[in-house]
């Protein structure tokens, strides 16, 4: 039998509740806007389908992160699903929210920059945004959404991988 731990929220050792988050596998996301000096992005894996009809996405960002104040004011913005041959492009956005040099990209509706070879890409205009702690809430409402072929970037544990399918698929 494996061993278990055992945790109990508490803000002065945030890492021990990261790490029981992290047994969680995520898909990996970029999510783009227009910002006062151009093209801005960043690194999210907070994202989740929220509603069909309407057609409702939701995504976090944090109130600490300096690219915070152009999301929570973004009317129109871009969620792109990365594929598991765009991780170099998941951590120039985690380093930079500037790293468009780094990638194929156009500019869409709105002026959002839309990044190209994404599993799947929704353009959303803003829904609703909801209060969540340290985080901000943002929900959009999908007004485009385009999708492609391949294998998905995951994240899990604090590592990125992809994914297996074992047995009868």
């Amino acid at each position: 039998m494996s061993m278990q731990s055992v945790i109990t929220p508490d803000p002065s050792d945030a890492a021990a509740l990261r790490g029981a988050l992290s047994r969680f596998g995520t898909g990996v996301t970029i999510v783009t806007t227009k910002g006062e000096a151009g093209p801005v992005g960043i690194t999210a894996n907070s994202f989740s389908s929220v509603s069909l009809d309407p057609p409702l996405v939701l995504w976090s960002v944090s109130r600490g992160s300096s690219r915070y104040h152009h999301f929570a004011k973004a009317e129109h913005m871009a969620i792109h699903v990365l594929s598991s041959d765009q991780q170099p492009l998941c951590r120039a956005f985690s380093k930079s929210a500037h790293a468009f040099d780094e990638a194929a990209w156009e500019e869409g509706a709105h002026g959002v920059p839309l990044l190209t070879g994404c599993l799947a890409r929704f353009e959303c205009e803003r829904y609703a945004d909801y209060d969540g702690g340290d985080h901000v809430i943002l929900v959009g409402r999908v007004t485009r959404a385009v999708l492609h072929e391949g294998d998905p970037l995951l994240f899990w544990g604090g590592s990125f991988g992809g994914f297996a399918c074992g047995g009868d698929g």
